[in-house]
This record gives C-alpha cells, sequence and structure tokens, in this order.
C-alpha cells in the first residue's frame, strides 16, 4: 500500500518562517519516533511534501565556505536579498521568485532507510520532469543535483539539493529553477564550484516563462511513483 503524504503549498513565504516550520514538523516527528520506542507504542508518523516559493535569499550549509558569498550584508540589502547559516548540509545556495523549492519531510522508516538513495530519487524525479520538457539532464559524480551537459565545458547545473537527517526523519530539499533570474547567482559561487554556471528551465526552452503549476504538478507524479507514495492535501499551520 502506498504510504500517505501529505501536501502543503505555502505560496509565497519568508525563508525564516518556513524553516521555523519545517523545524516544528520536523521535531514533532522525531518527537513521536522517541515516545513510541520509550513507551513500546506505535503511533503513525506522518509526512509531509511542502511546496514553497522565497523572496531573495542566500542560505550555507553547515559545511559551507562564507566566502563563496561575493558581497557583503549592505550589498545583500541593497538587492533585497537575506542570507542565513543553516542545519543542512552542503556550501552557499541562493533561493527566489520564480524557483520551485520543495522540502520533503519524510519518516524515512516508513520508506527505506538509505540517504543515498533518498537522494537519488529526488535527483530521479526531478531529471524525468525535465525529460518531459525534451531536456536531457543528469547526474554529476560527487556533486548533489542536476544538472545539464554533464563532463563538457557547458555543464549547468539547473536543481540544487541539501538535506538534513535525524533519526531517518528528512528536512530541507531541493530548489529547481524555473523561471528564477540567474542574475543572483552571480552574488556567490553556487555550491562552492567554481567552474560550472546555473541554469533554468524557461532559459533552456527559451521562453519567457514556463508554467509553474505545470511543474510542480509533474514533479508530484514521479515523486509518487519512485517514492510510492500517495500525496493528500494537507492543512497548514501556518
Amino acid at each position: 500500500m502506498n504510504k500517505k503524504v501529505l501536501l502543503q503549498d505555502l505560496g509565497k513565504k519568508d525563508y525564516k518562517e518556513t524553516w521555523d516550520y519545517q523545524e516544528e514538523l520536523f521535531q514533532d516527528t522525531v518527537n513521536l519516533k522517541i515516545k513510541n520506542r520509550r513507551e513500546e507504542t506505535s503511533f503513525e508518523t506522518n509526512n509531509y511534501l511542502l511546496f514553497v516559493e522565497h523572496p531573495h535569499v542566500f542560505t550555507l550549509g553547515k559545511s559551507g565556505d562564507l566566502s563563496n558569498l561575493l558581497v557583503d550584508e549592505q550589498q545583500l540589502a541593497a538587492k533585497g536579498a537575506q542570507f542565513y547559516k543553516i542545519n543542512r548540509g552542503g556550501d552557499i545556495t541562493y533561493h527566489g521568485p520564480g524557483q520551485i523549492v520543495g522540502y520533503p519531510i519524510l519518516d524515512l522508516d516508513n520508506f527505506f532507510t538509505d540517504i543515498h538513495k533518498y537522494l537519488r530519487l529526488l535527483e530521479e524525479m526531478v531529471i524525468l520532469t525535465l525529460l518531459e520538457y525534451g531536456l536531457k539532464a543528469e547526474r554529476s559524480e560527487g556533486e548533489t543535483g542536476v544538472w545539464l551537459d554533464v563532463g563538457t565545458p557547458f555543464a549547468r547545473k539547473i536543481c540544487a539539493m541539501g538535506v538534513r537527517a535525524s533519526r531517518w526523519v528528512t528536512m530541507h530539499g531541493f530548489a529547481l529553477n524555473v523561471n528564477t533570474d540567474l542574475g543572483y547567482f552571480d552574488l556567490m559561487i553556487p555550491c562552492g564550484i567554481k567552474d560550472k554556471a546555473v541554469t533554468s528551465l524557461n532559459v533552456e526552452l527559451g521562453q519567457k516563462e514556463v508554467n509553474i503549476a505545470e511543474v510542480k504538478q509533474k514533479l508530484l507524479q514521479h515523486f509518487e511513483v519512485l517514492f510510492e507514495a500517495r500525496m493528500v492535501a494537507g492543512e497548514t499551520k501556518v
């Protein structure tokens, strides 16, 4: 039987508000797992997938290098952007309008206890979605995320990923550039990788704008198949 995942589309929302909300759902799940183990109960944990679009923001992962942000606080403010050091893996990442950000908060005990497999399935979801638009996306060895023209001088990243997991519960996730202003990536060294460019779906398709709702729907369809999941609309607390 496919596992239920509560889908919540938060629309446009501040990064810190969304991060706090993720932490709340994440901690509720972890606490329930601890309670189940301690009291030998078997209350079912929830699984969530959050979709959100953030205002301009740069985030730096635990292992990231601050020098990969190429501007100071004053210059960030002039660009209308925020900056946060956060608790996911990976280096520096940009989020902004026109980008689909997905935060799966899954109890992997409900699916499979393998973080490597989890990341590969998230990548596969994006790869299959882009294939529907005629783009041959792929993985780049040693670099998490989804890329185009890997192994050539034209290699470019279209989707970044960074996750945190504890007791097999996940948070953070992926950011797929759809109609993203790529100029903001010039303010940093994306993911700390100096020699590769960044792209977006609308640029690759030569379109002014791609229908974001349509892209989300394709992502969801592939997520359901890959994770053997069943999406259910979930109410948000924010």
